[in-house]
């Protein structure tokens, strides 16, 4: 089992930007894709992006354009730049490692970090 650890969340005014930061500690996180999620107060965990070993990645398609994930597989790190950000941007962010299955459901990650939480002033 990886640990996963976000960091780089905060309060940040509407139209700024933030970069999310994922380590796994005691392990590499290997050859999985790594995702994004987020969960707002009182709804459920949604998908943001993922990204795979090779570096392709995927979004939703309402943050395309504002949202960019990378990793760099040497350091074992994921990042998701957050840019123009909104009000409804806010949130828990978590990132997990993918077990199998489509990317697009929380149901198909084993690993999960604690999250990191942003918030987005209008």
């Amino acid at each position: 089992q990886v640990q996963l650890v976000e960091s780089g969340g905060g309060l940040v005014q509407a139209g700024g930007s933030l970069r999310l930061s994922c380590v796994a500690n005691g392990r590499t996180i290997g050859a999985a894709a790594m995702g994004w999620f987020r969960q707002a107060p009182g709804k459920e965990r949604e998908f943001v992006a993922v990204i795979t070993w090779t570096g392709r990645a995927s979004y939703v398609d309402s943050l395309k354009g504002r949202f960019t994930i990378s990793r760099d597989n040497a350091k074992g790190t994921v990042t998701l730049q957050m840019n123009s950000l909104k009000p409804e941007d806010t949130a828990v962010y978590y990132c997990a490692s993918h077990r199998s299955g489509s990317y697009y459901y929380t149901s198909s990650y084993d690993d999960w970090g604690q999250g990191t939480q942003v918030t987005v002033s209008s």
